[in-house]
């Protein structure tokens, strides 16, 4: 009740992790401590330059606020059917950014959910940059690998050079064998 009276109730937000022309992925809903008053605090939210902790509905796990684009009141987005979301007089669509993705500072993609028969969406890294320098630095095979059956070349005039006739001698095994000398 003293907080309510002193304007230091915790504000509810949107997180938005990262903003694209038609797409918003979404993180969730979050909580900013209204310090040192909240009045201060919507109108860092409205300029845009919020620095603080967010502390996250799902997981009470707090982060730091530049980790995310946009940080919005709860009032100013609206959620709608199907994906959708309303935010500065506009529909978006969204996507789910699952908390592995929450710190993560590069680029998101969308992709369909592959738990979601609706056609939902779900944000993942964009490794697309990782990828392209792998494929620059590791070294290209000089041909075909072919499997074969063990020995297949032994009769190759290359590989093994064939004694008199085709007889070879026995060369002694290595370790332990039987001796054979009981029969």
């Amino acid at each position: 009740m003293l907080k309510r009276l002193l304007g230091k109730t915790p504000i509810d937000i949107w997180v938005i992790k990262q903003v694209e022309a038609d797409l918003l992925h979404l993180c969730g809903r979050a909580t900013l401590e209204a310090r040192p008053n909240r009045k201060a605090i919507l109108a860092a939210l409205e300029e845009g330059h919020f620095a603080g902790a967010v502390k996250m509905a799902t997981g009470g796990v707090v982060l730091n606020a530049r980790l995310f684009q946009a940080l919005v009141p709860a009032e100013q987005l609206e959620p709608l059917p199907d994906g959708q979301a309303r935010w500065r007089g506009r529909d978006w669509s969204l996507s789910q950014v699952p908390q592995r993705c929450w710190t993560f500072q590069g680029r998101l993609i969308a992709q369909p959910d592959p738990t979601s028969a609706s056609g939902a969406l779900i944000s993942a890294e964009d490794v697309s940059g990782i990828r392209q320098r792998v494929a620059q630095s590791t070294p290209q095979h000089p041909g075909e690998v072919v499997f074969r059956p063990e020995n297949a070349n032994e009769d190759h005039p290359l590989v093994a050079a064939k004694t008199d006739e085709g007889h070879q001698p026995a060369r002694p095994k290595m370790g332990r064998e039987w001796r054979r000398d009981n029969q």
